[in-house]
């Protein structure tokens, strides 16, 4: 019987990371993912390659703290009950969402590979940090998470390109699972003619009402096919930086201020180097104008993908 991979991807960039890893995993182990509860998008991104299950998430980004604590202690009596002995090992994506089965993991004694944040440079994510004490390792994006975690550096985790890059000269404005609000109301003061609009849970009904030359959408899975037509990405402090770098977009990384338990400002400084963004700390019209035209003139990075260092990790741990 062949030895079977548990992905625990808690939703967003989280889930990114979690789909790289299933690629390269793909073919190597049976695999098996566990998403939030009412994360369809996840879900159907990973469907390809194994079964998905659902749990509850403890916190969202505003989540008041009565609420995250009804919330974990019912995502603990479900991961409780959860089957988790049928698996020879678990991977953690890192978000608050994976900590109570990845426990449980540990308790019966299966394996578990911990992943941090690629945002992280400054301290670790809340999530890592505690959960490497119950990790065979922790998975590193970069050298200078050394410095707070004991782990292994990868690389940086990423999908492969799906399609062939292309420019069709449209700007992205991402703002990933649940939106940069700030953003999109400086952006919609701008005279831009041709801009396309991911604006996960918030709606984008006033910027269209404003700019109705524009497209908008919330989010969809072939969101790989929107950016590999852009000419450039406008976006926060998350993964789709690093994926726009993996279709040769030049980016402007434009942190929100309204995420607190996010990375921080330095952290999004950080990753502007890593991937030779135009880092905007500004949230207005001007600074984000002037940040496009500067774009337009980087060169992309080519980074070095990590997922296969990864899922080699964790096919040794099922030998």
């Amino acid at each position: 019987m062949q030895r079977r991979v548990l992905i625990l991807a808690g939703g967003g960039g989280h889930t990114g990371y979690g789909y790289a890893l299933a690629e390269a995993l793909h073919g190597k182990a049976p695999l098996s993912f566990v998403v939030p509860k009412g994360d369809s998008l996840s879900a159907t991104r990973l469907s390809r390659f194994g079964k998905v299950d659902f749990l509850v998430k403890p916190r969202g980004p505003k989540t008041s703290f009565p609420a995250f604590t009804a919330r974990l202690f019912r995502a603990s009596m479900e991961s409780l009950s959860y089957p988790i002995n049928a698996f020879d090992a678990v991977v953690s994506t890192g978000s608050n969402f994976c900590v109570p089965l990845a426990i449980v993991a540990w308790i019966m004694g299966i394996p578990v590979v911990n992943i941090e944040s690629p945002v992280r440079f400054i301290k670790p994510s809340k999530s890592a940090f505690f959960l490497q004490l119950f990790s065979v390792t922790t998975a590193l994006h970069w050298r200078e998470q050394k410095r707070f975690l004991d782990g292994t550096v990868v690389g940086p985790i990423l999908p492969r390109p799906v399609v062939e890059p292309r420019n069709e000269g449209y700007i992205l404005v991402a703002g990933g699972t649940y939106g940069h609000r700030l953003l999109f109301e400086a952006l919609v003061e701008s005279d831009l003619p041709n801009v396309v609009l991911q604006t996960g849970k918030v709606d984008s009904t006033p910027y269209i009402k404003k700019h109705p030359e524009w497209k908008a959408f919330g989010a969809v899975g072939n969101f790989h096919e929107v950016l590999a037509g852009a000419e450039l990405v406008v976006t926060h402090l998350g993964v789709t930086a690093l994926e726009a770098v993996t279709y040769k977009k030049p980016v402007v990384l434009i942190p929100n201020p309204e995420w607190t338990r996010t990375g921080s400002v330095e952290d999004a400084r950080y990753l502007a180097k890593k991937v030779n963004a135009v880092f905007v700390s500004e949230v207005s019209v001007e600074a984000l104008l002037q940040g496009i035209e500067e774009a337009r003139g980087r060169k992309v990075p080519a980074l070095r993908n990590g997922a296969e260092n990864l899922a080699n990790i964790v096919v040794r741990l099922l030998r």
